[in-house]
């Protein structure tokens, strides 16, 4: 068998995702996500519900705190969005890439 990798399915991990607005205020929510991309997706849905008056713009960089195992990324909206758009390998990535796309199009 060829050197490929067992799918395994991903838990949801909790995250606090946060962007600097240009008032300079940090702002930041706690959700739980399979992937960096829905992290971001789903607090940049509950920050713009929110309505604090600060605008999410496409290059805006989020930071995603995983919690456990900590760890720190930063994505931007037009990341979010090529990641959607790109190639899946797999049917389980596909309906991932789908639902985080379909969070984004929520108003």
């Amino acid at each position: 068998m060829a050197n490929v990798l067992p799918f395994r399915a991903v838990s949801k991990r909790a995250c606090t995702v946060s962007f600097r607005g240009v008032s300079g205020v940090r702002h930041s929510v706690d959700v739980d996500a399979e992937s960096v991309y829905e992290a971001a997706a789903t607090a940049i849905f509950w920050l713009k519900k929110a309505d604090w008056g600060e605008v999410i713009g496409p290059g805006m960089e989020l930071e995603v705190l995983v919690r456990e195992p900590c760890t720190r990324h930063t994505v931007t909206i037009s990341q979010i969005k090529r990641w959607c758009d790109g190639v899946a390998i797999s049917p389980e990535e596909v309906i991932r890439r789908r639902q985080v796309k379909e969070i984004l199009a929520l108003k």
